[in-house]
This record gives C-alpha cells, structure tokens and sequence, in this order.
C-alpha cells in the first residue's frame, strides 16, 4: 500500500509547492516589475496619501461630490470583503421595490431620462465607474452645491471621461474617485 500511497503523497506536495508558493511569487514578482501601480491595486494618492484605487468604488454622499452607482456589496455598499452582487432576480420584489424608489427620486429631482447604471448595481457591487449619461444628470447638482457654472463641471466631466479600449473594447466611462479629485483640484483656492 505504501508503494502507491508514496508517489500521490509525493506529487500532492510537488504541485502545492509549485502552484501554492512558486508559481504565485514568480507572476507577482514579474508584474511588480511590468506593472507596478497596477499589481499594488492601482492606488491613488492626494497630498501623498492614499484616498483610494481606481479599480474599487467608493461612497460619496456629498451634494459637492459626483455619487457612483448603487452597491449591493455589504450593508452599506462598496465593500470589498463582501464583494458580490445582491443575487436578486429581475422577478425579485425587494430589487423592483428598490429600483422603483431610485427612480422615483430621480424623477422628482426632475431628471426625466435615467440611466440605466443609475439605479442598477453591477455584478461585483464595486465598480468605480459610471457612464457619462450618469454623470450629466448630477452636474446640474454638483454646480449649484459648489456654487459654480454648470458649463465648468461639465468640462471637468469630459477631461476625465474615458474612451473605450483601443476605440472599439467597452464603453465611455467615468471614474467617479478620479472625477471628484479632478473637480477639487480645479476648484482648489489657486488653480488655474
């Protein structure tokens, strides 16, 4: 028994080490060289501290601030120990329920044509983008709480918004941490 025991024993722990340790510090030792900013989780800094990363979105509730999309991740959204969508089907009366009064608040703001990713959460609750549609129905209350012309939070908006890949691969997005940074550094006491 021994003599079949010994080489699945021998294999078991010739594979963990080479796909457990070896294998994973070999590929992150080569993307710290290739890619740092992005193997580090693409972080971002202000005044040499991190506010957050480019890949994980965040909350924002200010009226001055541009707002993501909704987050089923964890109890109050955007939390990446409990990245997952909220599994409600499109049958589902809890999503409906939700869905309806997100509409609703947007339309009594007097938003008439919603965007879709303004009321529906994505598959990991974490994304850090928004389209730009999303972004033009709250320009309108980022000026008026930051007491500015709507015309300059929109050419923030399109500085900021990204093109699809290569042209052709996803959509124009925007990133809503880049977007409120970009509108503080703009707005900033001494910036041109």
């Amino acid at each position: 028994m021994l003599t079949h025991l010994r080489p699945a024993i021998v294999l078991l722990c010739l594979m963990t080490v080479l796909t457990g340790v070896i294998y994973p510090l070999s590929l992150t030792g080569l993307l710290q060289i290739a890619v740092p900013r992005t193997a580090n989780g693409s972080l971002v800094e202000r005044d040499g501290k991190v506010v957050g990363s480019q890949l994980i979105g965040q909350v924002f509730t200010s009226e001055r601030y541009f707002h993501g999309r909704p987050s089923a991740a964890g109890q109050n959204g955007y939390d990446a120990a409990a990245s997952s969508g909220s599994n409600l089907g499109p049958l589902s009366r809890k999503l409906v329920d939700r869905v309806t009064s997100d509409v609703a608040g947007l339309k009594s703001q007097g938003i008439a044509i919603i965007p879709a990713d303004a009321v529906t959460t994505s598959a990991s609750g974490l994304d850090p983008d928004i389209s730009p549609a999303h972004a033009a129905i709250q320009i309108e209350r980022v000026a008026r709480a930051r007491g500015i012309a709507g015309e300059r939070v929109q050419a923030i908006v399109s500085q900021v918004t990204a093109l699809p890949d290569l042209g052709v691969f996803g959509e124009p997005r925007v990133n809503v941490l880049q977007l409120n940074l970009a509108l503080d550094a703009a707005l900033a006491p001494g910036a041109g």
